[in-house]
């Protein structure tokens, strides 16, 4: 593609210097991956800014670059200046991959809870009501036709990452695709060249202050994503924004003029809500009543939370025009999530969870929905991210110290943070409730020696929860990323001490 067709796709960018005659085969933001005729763009990051590896990507082949302030380059080197990369990248994105959110039905789920198992839900129910598919959650990246595990640890792929995905899917004939979209990915423009016909709210509680800084920026990021709904240019699809009727900041939601705006919960007011709730140990079954009528659901999803994901997820499909019917029979094919409630079986004799919980919210939600079928104690291990929100950390050792019998403090991805000071922050909040530790709890900065000793405490009826990792296949220490993975970690340990 020529950098003058990407040029026009950025309103704002001017060259200052180099040529535009340049033929473009590649867009990257990692120096490390360019290749000859690449469009470099430097990133601002958290914690690394782009610029600094601009002559190193030129030196692997770029012949362009997209930067906010000029660089002592080689002469050649043609060098774009735009106000805000991250914008940019998103534009030229687009452009490069020729817009394929515009040739289908784009649905953006956001929450700080629930994301993962609503995308892949309204996935499963449109591709087993006809409509091929593809997902692009935190777990995996579903072309509409085969899944492959997301590596990448980011929930929202960068933009040119996100719109190559696009172009994946609708090459392989899909004609929807759902976007798992967080708060960080909003706020950094990753969406911004995204056309979404429809959004999704799952909730939103306390998370990732480390980056927004207050709950009102938070917050605000959350809204773009319904703000890209009003924006969407035409597309013979119809607008849907769907809002957690439950969540407090459901009014605050509701004022950003969503389009097409439906509600979902167990409140009476709900567009689209559950009654007869029967929750099951390996089950659930309710009946929705929706605007389009009313079905019984069964689902192999367990647990009150995810009645409410359900209900999402229904939500957005009737609201795109899929029969109820249909949908609610979907439900119940759905396989579920690696990592979020799975189950680990190696001959003990307590039950032993995995999930990803990793907020105060969702760590409580998990442990009280357990605790209705638990006839013994709860125990839960977890541990709180390095690099991360900070107020969180008591907050997750009030939670385990409420809502379980017994809990061990650990390390979860510590990164370049002491992991014993993150293991002390979390049991500030335990002892802040009178916890007593060896009595109430353990601390172990060893993940698998944690396993190990909550599943010493466990005895039969027992349920041992594995908190914060869930699907992930690493865990990140200093610099390092050192494979890791829960369940199978989980299954071994188990196996040593009860084979």
């Amino acid at each position: 593609m020529q950098l003058s067709e990407l040029l026009a796709a950025m309103p704002e960018a001017r060259i200052i210097s180099g040529a535009q005659d340049r033929i473009i085969l590649q867009l990257c933001y990692d120096s490390r991956a360019a290749r000859a005729g690449a469009l470099f763009v430097a990133l601002q990051g958290l914690h690394r800014d782009g610029h600094d590896y601009a002559a190193a990507a030129v030196e692997g082949g770029a012949t362009a670059v997209l930067v906010t302030r000029p660089l002592s380059l080689q002469e050649q080197v043609t060098q774009v200046l735009v106000p805000d990369t991250w914008t940019a990248l998103g534009q030229a994105a687009a452009a490069f991959y020729g817009d394929p959110s515009q040739e289908m039905c784009v649905i953006g789920v956001t929450g700080t809870d629930g994301k993962s198992t609503t995308t892949t839900l309204i996935g499963h129910i449109l591709r087993q009501c006809g409509h091929p598919t593809g997902v692009i959650t935190t777990v995996a990246f579903h072309d509409s036709r085969r899944e492959h595990p997301n590596e990448t640890r980011l929930t929202t792929q960068h933009a040119s990452d996100l719109q190559r995905m696009l172009r994946a899917i609708r090459s392989q004939g899909g004609t929807h695709a759902v976007v798992e979209a967080s708060s960080h990915g909003l706020a950094l423009h990753k969406l911004d060249a995204v056309q979404i016909d429809a959004a999704v709210l799952t909730n939103l509680t306390h998370e990732h202050l480390d980056f927004h800084k207050t709950l009102e920026s938070y917050r605000e990021a959350k809204g773009r994503l319904f703000q890209r709904v009003k924006a969407r240019a035409p597309k013979p699809f119809p607008h849907v924004s769907v809002l957690n009727a439950d969540d407090e900041h459901f009014s605050y939601f509701a004022s950003v003029e969503s389009p097409g705006l439906r509600s979902f919960g167990f409140a009476a007011q709900a567009d689209v809500r559950a009654i007869d709730v029967a929750l099951g140990a390996d089950h659930t079954a309710f009946t929705v009543i929706t605007p389009e009528g009313k079905a019984r659901v069964r689902s192999p999803l367990v647990c009150h939370f995810n009645v409410a994901n359900t209900l999402a997820a229904l939500a957005v499909v009737t609201g795109l025009g899929v029969p109820l019917a249909a949908a609610a029979t979907a439900v119940g094919s759905f396989p579920g999530v690696p990592g979020r409630m799975q189950v680990v079986a190696a001959g003990q004799p307590f039950a032993v969870i995995v999930d990803y919980a990793h907020t105060p919210n969702s760590l409580r939600l998990v442990l009280d929905a357990l605790r209705g079928v638990t006839p013994g104690r709860l125990i839960v291990v977890f541990g709180s991210a390095g690099e991360r929100d900070v107020e969180k950390r008591a907050l997750m050792g009030k939670v385990a110290a409420q809502h379980a019998d017994y809990f061990v403090i650990t390390s979860e991805d510590p990164r370049s943070e002491d992991p014993d000071e993150i293991c002390r922050a979390i049991e500030e909040g335990a002892l802040q409730v009178g916890c007593v530790y060896g009595r109430d709890y353990s601390l172990s900065i060893d993940r698998t020696q944690a396993f190990r000793i909550a599943f010493k405490q466990a005895r039969s009826g027992d349920t041992v929860l594995l908190a914060g990792k869930g699907h992930e296949h690493s865990i990140i220490w200093g610099e390092e990323s050192l494979p890791w993975d829960e369940a199978a970690i989980a299954t071994e340990t188990l196996k040593d001490m009860f084979a």
